[in-house]
């Protein structure tokens, strides 16, 4: 069931951003999974501005591009403990797996087309 429309998205991902940014200082996090934050911070708000949707400033990337990057992230999310050899340290590892499954929810109940039908909807009245 698609019912989260684009803006409310915007809104979701620019507090992702505030949450990775803010998870180090919160939590107690330091060394990678500090730094994996940083950077994650970093590329959702970069991804975020540059998204062809309601709250992004320069609309380059189009929304279902979006939501393609989000559907890769989730399960990246997910095996960053693993893959970045913090697994043995509960509040990352549960930090990272609490976020790919948000994500995740996310990804599954935003409508990504929306924003296409939209723009596609206002280019047609404009021109007649």
């Amino acid at each position: 069931m698609k019912i989260l429309q684009p803006k409310v998205h915007g809104y979701i991902d620019y507090a992702l951003v505030l949450l990775f940014a803010l998870a180090p200082t919160l939590l107690g996090f330091d060394g990678v999974p500090q730094t994996l934050c940083y950077v994650l911070a970093a590329l959702h708000f970069a991804t975020s501005l540059f998204t062809a949707y309601p709250l992004g400033a320069l609309k380059i990337i189009p929304f279902p591009v979006h939501g393609a990057g989000e559907a890769i992230l989730a399960p990246l999310l997910a095996l960053a403990p693993w893959l970045f050899g913090f697994w043995r340290t509960p509040a990352p590892r549960n930090f990272f797996l609490l976020a790919a499954v948000a994500v995740l929810l996310v990804w599954l109940v935003t409508d990504y087309k929306l924003s296409e039908q939209t723009a596609s909807h206002r280019g047609r009245r404009s021109h007649a």
